[in-house]
């Protein structure tokens, strides 16, 4: 029977997003991994930024360990949203190797203290946090911004998948996926069409009733 590691199985978990967040930037221009694909200006290098700045605060300056990363947006003294974008003088190559020594800081520390080890959140009312609690937390933190990702990228050149060789998505030609979202499209406004007889019915009902 296999030994259980927990420790080894969230950093694997949390090593599949990281690897995939990077995925994310493969194929496309200087432009488009820096590009503003949303109303708040969500861009992919500006992820990588960002995760670099989290983990290099929850892995390094948590735990006595500190790694020079870019200092989170909701920690202050800095620009509002300074981590979540990159300016022209930052280049990717420099961002994208920041990620990866912040991925080996914290390897380093998650490999020198044990899963109950505590330490000491460097902003706010400094939350007293296990390196487990820290590590579940950065396995969400950065799945999630992978989520984000997915979506950034479809938006700007149309790649879908999860990862490398593993697409995770529907078979479907171009033809297909138009095909789908129309008939999803459809399924929406006729569940909007719907919801807004029924309330009318009720306003009805309701000025019947007085």
């Amino acid at each position: 029977m296999t030994a259980f590691d927990a420790k080894a199985d969230l950093l694997l978990t949390l090593q599949d997003a990281r690897d995939a967040m990077l995925w994310k930037l493969d194929g496309l221009s200087e432009y488009d991994v820096r590009r503003p694909l949303t109303p708040t200006g969500t861009n992919l290098l500006g992820l990588v930024k960002h995760l670099t700045g989290a983990e290099a605060a929850y892995f390094g300056t948590t735990f006595g360990r500190p790694f020079d990363g870019p200092r989170l947006w909701f920690a202050g003294g800095v620009e509002p949203n300074a981590d979540l974008w990159a300016t022209a003088e930052e280049s990717r190559e420099r961002i994208v190797e920041g990620y990866r020594a912040a991925w080996r800081h914290s390897n380093a520390t998650i490999a020198a203290l044990d899963l109950d080890a505590v330490g000491t959140l460097p902003w706010g009312d400094g939350a007293r946090l296990t390196l487990h609690r820290v590590l579940v937390h950065m396995i969400g933190e950065t799945h999630r911004h992978v989520g984000h990702a997915d979506i950034v990228r479809e938006l700007a050149d149309g790649a879908v998948g999860q990862r490398a060789g593993g697409g995770n998505v529907a078979e479907g030609d171009a033809a297909w996926w138009a095909a789908h979202r129309d008939r999803v499209e459809q399924a929406a406004k006729q569940a909007a069409k719907e919801a807004a007889a029924a309330s009318a019915e009720q306003d009805e009902a309701e000025a019947a009733g007085r």
